[in-house]
């Protein structure tokens, strides 16, 4: 049985995450279908697979001990050994796909086994008459689930092109060992709503940022709202409403924390002043009630409920199209691994030099991993390393995208 959940903050040292290295499933996304899937172009698969991995490795590094970095893929598979998890997944596939007619052949897929039902659950193929399509999306495994605090908010995506992946975290967390002292821990939101894990950042124990965007609705902040106040021991819900746009469906694609009081930001969208799009929600005097407390930016917000100064870091730099460009390739997009050291694309260059403005060495993944052949890392100053995501960044998902946290220091 695995170690308790315990995320506490964007940036303590990482010690326990779930990814998922591009495979099968990439090699069956259509041109056609990348609408449909929500994916926004044909990777290389095998250059993206070598590009995750050596992300991986920089993960193992950090982490320092065995077994820290968890494939999604692995979890899923030991869940299927039991049958009784492959009958309630495919029941539940049935439910939220109607349009398959999958019920016809339940029993069939329940019947393919470990491997088999894992394979077609990522690739939608398998020996049987019946077709789904392949989830390239699971490669963001960060958007399956939020862990706040020592409980976990499973998603609930906004289309059907990823219903398949929040069905995968659900098996996971209901039946794999890991999970079982868990099992109380896991919050699921009303039907109705829109949830995913991208919307979320934990910025102090008492504190989370949430945004409202395409793909988190309104009424999902609010659910998850009350969840946290009920369940943890969170005070302050930020909310920040964003625009409607596939550039920026996450919060996390315009704004990341690198430092406990520094932040990665996409200015246009984060420091624009007058659009009164940021809210505070606090529990109420009486009830279910929320009060709730505009603020004029999220730097506003943030420094006033955390009693604390921010700095911000622009995105691509000062000037305007390059904060766009490097936008465009998650540029904002970094993941902390332990204060004051991110992990990011190489190619939004003029990021990485903003960062070494604010004090950061800047590296390379694979010169980290040489230096630290024969030695520990030890966090002890601050490093942006540069990741080659030549292919994975064609997917429009940067680093954070990719980790699903399950423990931090």
């Amino acid at each position: 049985m695995g170690s308790a959940l315990n995320v506490r903050s964007e940036t303590g040292h990482l010690r326990e995450v779930i990814v998922h290295t591009p495979g099968a499933e990439m090699e069956l996304v259509s041109p056609d279908a990348l609408d449909e899937l929500l994916f926004e172009d044909i990777l290389f698969v095998g250059n993206a697979r070598e590009e995750h991995l050596v992300m991986r490795a920089v993960f193992e590094k950090v982490i320092g001990e065995p077994g820290g970095v968890v494939e999604i893929v692995d979890l899923l598979s030991a869940t299927f050994e039991g049958q009784a998890a492959r009958r309630d997944f495919v029941e539940k596939l049935c439910l939220v796909t109607p349009e398959r007619n999958l019920q016809a052949f339940a029993d069939d897929l329940v019947d393919l086994g470990p491997e088999g039902l894992t394979n077609f659950a990522l690739t939608g193929a398998s020996p049987l008459p019946i077709y789904a399509q392949p989830l390239p999306n699971l490669l963001f495994t960060r958007d399956v689930a939020a862990v706040v605090g020592e409980i976990m908010v499973l998603s609930h995506p906004a289309t059907a092109a990823r219903a398949r992946e929040s069905l995968i975290m659900n098996a996971v967390v209901s039946h794999h060992p890991r999970f079982t002292d868990q099992r109380d821990h896991i919050v699921r939101l009303p039907r109705g709503v829109t949830f995913e894990g991208g919307d979320l950042l934990v910025a102090s124990d008492t504190t989370v940022i949430v945004g409202c965007s395409e793909r988190t609705s309104f009424g999902g902040v609010v659910s998850l709202t009350r969840a946290l106040f009920e369940r943890t021991g969170i005070e302050n819900v930020i909310m920040v409403d964003l625009p409607n746009q596939r550039s920026c469906m996450h919060l996390d694609t315009v704004f990341t924390f690198a430092e406990p009081d520094l932040c990665v930001v996409y200015p246009p969208i984060i420091e624009a002043q007058g659009l009164s799009n940021v809210v505070c929600f606090r529990k109420g005097a009486s009830g279910d009630s929320l009060e709730c407390e505009p603020y004029p930016s999220l730097k506003d917000a943030i420094e006033d409920v955390l009693e604390r100064s921010f700095t911000f870091v622009a995105c691509g730099g000062g000037d305007p199209l390059n904060q766009q460009r490097e936008q465009w390739t998650d540029g904002a997009n970094f993941f902390s691994l332990a204060p004051g050291v991110v992990i990011g694309y190489e190619r939004n260059g003029r990021t990485f030099e903003a960062m070494a403005r604010r004090g950061y060495r800047v590296v390379e993944a694979q010169s980290f991993l040489e230096y630290h052949r024969e030695s520990d890392f030890d966090p002890g100053q601050k490093l942006a390393i540069k990741l080659e995501g030549n292919e994975l960044s064609r997917g429009r998902g940067g680093p954070r995208c990719m980790t699903m946290p399950l423990r931090r220091a």
